[in-house]
């Protein structure tokens, strides 16, 4: 039976790619761009990072593949969703560069489905792996600062 959270999956695809809407910058400035390449690149070596680190156990559902493992090394000592984080940070600082205010409306329901997405993902993983996940969740915040689950 497919999870009914599924949904946030397909929420989050849609907003990615009203992401790229067309239209030129609204203003242009040689220090927020700095800012918005360095956000870009910085979101996407976590992202990728994470990514790596799950390497075939990856998927864009919202509960974890049949028979994965929990992965707690690597980019997954700092934060429990570094793909999340790092599609946050890296969608920042395009919308920084693309300097237009629709897309700052996307980038912000994109941050809140997928917050809403890790908070169900934590409930999905607890259930496939138990104390060993609560425990991690415990000493690892599920982005940047929360710890433990709620």
């Amino acid at each position: 039976m497919a999870d009914r959270a599924n949904w946030l999956v397909w929420a989050q695809f849609v907003l990615l790619g009203l992401l790229v809407l067309p239209g030129p910058p609204l203003w242009s400035s040689p220090p927020i761009t700095a800012v918005a390449v360095l956000l870009l690149l910085l979101g996407a070596a976590i992202a990728i990072a994470g990514a790596v680190a799950l390497g075939r156990e990856l998927v864009v559902w919202v509960a974890p593949k049949e028979g994965a493992s929990l992965r707690t090394t690597g980019v997954f000592r700092f934060t429990r969703n570094p793909i999340y984080l790092g599609l946050i940070l890296a969608t920042a600082g395009w919308v920084l560069w693309r300097a237009r205010p629709e897309l700052g409306v996307v980038w912000l329901l994109l941050t809140l489905v997928l917050l809403i997405k890790a908070h169900v993902e934590q409930y999905r993983l607890l259930d496939a792996f138990g104390d060993e996940y609560r425990e991690y969740a415990e000493r690892t915040p599920l982005l940047l600062f929360r710890r433990g689950i709620r």
